[in-house]
């Protein structure tokens, strides 16, 4: 009987112990290959990423924390994008491009603005459902950091600077 919990135990740590890997750090994993349409109607890839610390949000207009957290993402781009820092915001593709392109122009979003209309970029990404859902790449184009939910932005700023000490 005590091996049964032993085992039961060493499984639910093994389990928790893997399921926080994935969510709190992916370790560094190439950011997959993908093609973001801008809502100016250009388009920017995967490739376009390197050479930069990049913050990929996916994010809805639907989604009440996604609407919360957007003006500390400006502010983080703000005050990191004179160092090398870029935002890029995905819509996801359930979001209707009319409210998207409002939201950005009413709030003058100082970062690009993709719209996922296909789900694809989502799919390459982890198969992102859950907004928001926010990705720190790295200047070598490698996912450093993933957020569930609304960044710990004292956390991201600590990591943001570390990243764009690198070379």
């Amino acid at each position: 009987m005590a091996i049964k919990h032993w085992a039961a135990g060493v499984a639910v740590a093994a389990f928790a112990a893997v399921g926080a890997y994935v969510y709190l750090d992916t370790g560094r994993s190439a950011a997959p290959q993908s093609t973001f349409v801008l809502l100016d109607g250009t388009s920017r890839t995967t490739a376009d990423l390197k050479g930069k610390v990049t913050l990929v949000n996916f994010w809805a207009t639907s989604c009440t924390t996604c609407v919360a957290e957007m003006p500390q993402i400006v502010a983080t781009h703000d005050k990191y994008k004179a160092r090398g820092f870029d935002t890029l915001a995905v819509a996801m593709s359930y979001d209707p491009p009319s409210y998207v392109v409002n939201f950005s122009e009413t709030r003058k979003l100082p970062f690009s603005v993709a719209i996922d209309n296909t789900g694809n970029v989502a799919k390459a990404w982890g198969d992102v459902r859950l907004t928001p859902s926010t990705f720190i790449v790295n200047k070598r184009g490698e996912i450093v950091k993933t957020y569930v939910g609304a960044p710990d932005f004292p956390e991201l700023h600590q990591l943001i600077e570390k990243l764009l000490a690198e070379t």
